[in-house]
């Protein structure tokens, strides 16, 4: 009897021993030559980096660049905390804000997948408060503007959500009097629930008639509500039993609870913590009940670039598929066309989660055509490129500095290619 206990002890250690050897031959480390890069570029990057740290632009930063399923280059650079002076670590947990947007379409294309979901769904059929939403029209008056509401002439559905076309806005860019009536409702103000916070969006006009026009908005927040309804989970328990635990994303969550984890936690200066109109970065470490699928997740750079394999990999990771490769291909096509006005900027289209490179050309910044990206509100930054078979995630909490930073991440790192790949 000893000896089967001890047999079966060394069986379940042995097991554990190749987990974590399987676990580790995830995203092996290369020199970056061996992969195309020049060593010497990316280096030119990462010092003009802490150059800018140094001159006090912004604490600190990590930079990961990977290619062919490799990393060429992961540097942590700064401090973690520009209060305590600890030296930034490749583990810091960063708020990630809007990059939490690809992840929640990854869980609607996933219950598309299982049959759950249909792209082509008013909204309503999961979430009924969302149907016969009126449209705000603004009309001259002789003291100003006024506010008329119209009929929308066909419900949103679930890829206006996925792509933005929804009619629905943050309020936060531009102006107008739907978005300071989304302004004034203050529909984020005390962290609701993700079906209060749905509640409250349903009360306010539509600031575009639905499909018409790609709006920057909440859209991403109401699908995180269609993944509870539709999985009924949390969407925490959705993300973690579908998404994070399949890839080891260990570190990724909507809060960072585990209070031995809270000094990984990094922090802005204290004059760089507004993300927006009457925004500024939360505090993770205080646990509250809203899950924000568009922008409420907390991840590290390796758990970030663990996401960003899967999807250069056509949706699997380590033997452990999420969807299908063709439902990546959808995903990272443009789903706005010439009929849909405005966009994310020139050169690029939306598809269900990401920017897409439509042009070679067009945009102020280097790319390949295919190539799909989005960042956050406090500066993190991801962009995958499947012609090159490379991809970038940058993580820094600074508000101000976060467009200048992706600039020169773009410049820099497609200056550093040696190679074209070769697949």
């Amino acid at each position: 009897m000893r000896k089967r206990i001890a047999m079966l002890v060394a069986l379940l250690l042995y097991a554990t021993l190749l987990a974590g050897l399987a676990q580790a031959q995830v995203l092996p480390p290369v020199k970056p030559e061996q992969v195309g890069l020049s060593g010497e570029r990316l280096g030119q990057l990462s010092g003009m980096l802490k150059s800018d740290i140094d001159k006090g632009a912004f604490p600190g930063a990590t930079l990961l660049v990977a290619r062919h399923g490799k990393i060429a280059w992961f540097e942590a650079m700064g401090a973690i905390d520009p209060a305590s002076r600890a030296p930034m670590t490749k583990d810091a947990i960063f708020r990630i804000y809007s990059m939490s947007k690809p992840v929640t379409s990854l869980a609607v294309m996933m219950l598309v997948e299982d049959g759950k979901i249909a792209l082509g769904d008013p909204v309503s059929k999961y979430l009924p408060q969302l149907g016969g939403l009126k449209v705000g029209v603004e009309k001259p008056g002789a003291n100003g503007p006024t506010l008329e509401l119209e009929p929308a002439r066909r419900e949103m559905t679930i890829q206006d959500l996925l792509r933005h076309t929804s009619g629905l806005t943050y309020g936060l860019f531009g102006t107008g009097l739907v978005k300071k009536a989304y302004l004034d409702a203050k529909v984020w103000e005390d962290y609701p629930s993700n079906a209060e916070h749905v509640d409250r969006l349903a009360k306010l006009p539509l600031m575009h008639q639905p499909g018409t026009t790609w709006e920057y908005s909440h859209s991403i927040d109401v699908l995180g509500r269609v993944v509870e309804v539709v999985s009924r989970r949390t969407l925490g328990e959705f993300f973690s039993a579908r998404i994070f635990g399949p890839l080891g994303m260990r570190d990724t969550a909507f809060y960072v609870a585990d209070p031995a984890k809270h000094a990984r936690v990094v922090e802005p200066f204290a004059s760089d913590r507004n993300i927006g109109i009457g925004g500024d970065l939360n505090d993770p470490r205080v646990v509250q009940k809203w899950e924000s699928g568009g922008g409420g997740l907390v991840s590290t750079t390796m758990d970030y670039a663990r996401f960003a394999q899967m999807l250069l990999n056509g949706g699997s990771l380590n033997g452990k598929r999420l969807v299908s490769p063709k439902t990546v291909a959808y995903m990272t096509a443009d789903h706005l066309g010439p009929g849909v006005a405005s966009g994310p900027g020139p050169g690029y289209g939306f598809g269900l989660g990401f920017a897409v490179r439509k042009d070679a050309g067009m945009a102020s910044l280097p790319g390949s055509v295919g190539d799909y990206y989005w960042g956050g509100a406090a500066g993190t930054y991801f962009w995958i490129d499947p012609k090159e078979d490379l991809f970038v995630v940058y993580m820094m909490q600074s508000p101000k500095q976060r467009v200048a930073v992706r600039n020169l991440l773009r410049d820099m790192v497609y200056g550093a290619v040696d190679k074209v790949a070769t697949r």
